[in-house]
């Protein structure tokens, strides 16, 4: 299916530092990039995936929208952390109107919270390898109350949410649009401002998936500490890596001891795949999100995980259509645009 103007989506990543808008134009001979925006939003108006205020949030999205002249209204949005869960299961063999029936049972066995507490879906992978009696499915469990939130601010800031995904899901599918895989092991690595989610890929399946709760508020949180300053005031120390407030040599400290912690956790994770999955091999790691652009980050991951570090271009497959989108800002903030870029793309069958 081709999409025509009039009837493809918007892509809206909210994050906990930023929103970012994205439109995408599909035609049967390119796919367009006709719009993107990115606008910075308050410390403490979003942690962690919860929405603390509504009206602020709203507020922003409303003007990320107007700022960007992005008229449509119809929106893919995605969610994330903790009250996401997405779990690979296997089931006896039954047909897809079968397993609707029998999801939440399945579930339950597999769901840490409350089954009524949660919405549900699943996708049908195919037969087990070791048991030909049985499936794999793909099942994603999201808190009610997650979902409803998101949808309620979709709502307050007057636009319609057609399509709610997952963040690892989103990411996932910019990658497999602008990179070929085959059958090759590989790991989407998105470092946001307070999650860090890590989705490995065998061909194009994903394999295994986890969030943890690190990100690049720890530099700022640390900045505070030290200088005694405001989130915003750390925010631009971070950012400009100089200041009256704080030595050069403090600020690299601070950045050097928390990618630290980065790269333990993400180590800790793909040993984890290891062990799961011993006879595969990670060959590229592919880095989205703020912190994405550390490099320190980048050649210590490289180093602990012995293997090759990339930053994400979700761009590389899209020709460029509005002549206010200038390339050099896009390459500058790709990493932070990759979920935003995978929802842009999703389809309404």
């Amino acid at each position: 299916m081709f999409f025509k103007k009039k009837t493809h989506l918007v892509g809206l990543d909210i994050g906990s530092s930023a929103i970012k808008a994205a439109e995408v134009i599909e035609t049967k001979t390119e796919n367009t990039l006709h719009n993107f925006g990115m606008l910075k939003i308050a410390p403490g108006i979003i942690e962690e995936g919860t929405i603390k205020d509504h009206d602020a949030v709203s507020a922003a999205i409303r003007e990320l929208f107007s700022a960007n002249n992005i008229k449509n209204k119809n929106v893919a949005i995605s969610i994330g952390g903790y009250s996401v869960i997405v779990k690979k299961i296997s089931v006896q063999t039954m047909t897809e109107d079968e397993l609707q029936e029998t999801i939440h049972f399945e579930a339950e066995q597999y769901i840490p919270f409350d089954i009524s507490d949660v919405n549900l879906d699943f996708q049908i992978l195919g037969e087990n390898d070791q048991n030909p009696n049985q499936m794999n499915v793909l099942l994603v469990a999201a808190k009610k109350e997650m979902v409803s939130d998101y949808i309620h601010l979709i709502e307050l800031a007057g636009l319609h949410t057609v399509i709610l995904d997952i963040d690892s899901f989103a990411l996932q599918n910019i990658f497999e649009f602008n990179y070929a895989t085959e059958e090759e092991s590989v790991a989407l690595i998105d470092i946001g401002a307070s999650k860090t989610s890590l989705n490995i890929l065998k061909g194009y399946s994903s394999v295994f998936m986890r969030d943890v709760s690190l990100g690049c508020g720890q530099i700022n949180q640390q900045i505070v500490s030290l200088a005694d300053c405001s989130i915003e005031e750390a925010e631009k120390i971070k950012l400009s890596e100089q200041s009256a407030i704080i030595s050069a040599e403090d600020l690299a400290n601070i950045v050097s001891s928390v990618v630290s912690d980065w790269t333990t956790e993400i180590r800790r994770a793909i040993d984890f795949f290891y062990s799961t999955y011993p006879d595969d091999h990670i060959s590229k790691i592919i880095l989205s999100g703020g912190g994405a652009n550390i490099t320190e980050f980048r050649q210590l991951l490289s180093d602990e995980i012995s293997t090759e570090v990339e930053i994400i271009n979700p761009f590389d497959k899209f020709s460029i259509e509005s002549s206010g989108l200038d390339s050099s800002y896009l390459e500058k903030i790709a990493p932070q645009a990759a979920i935003c870029m995978g929802l842009a793309i999703r389809k309404v069958e």
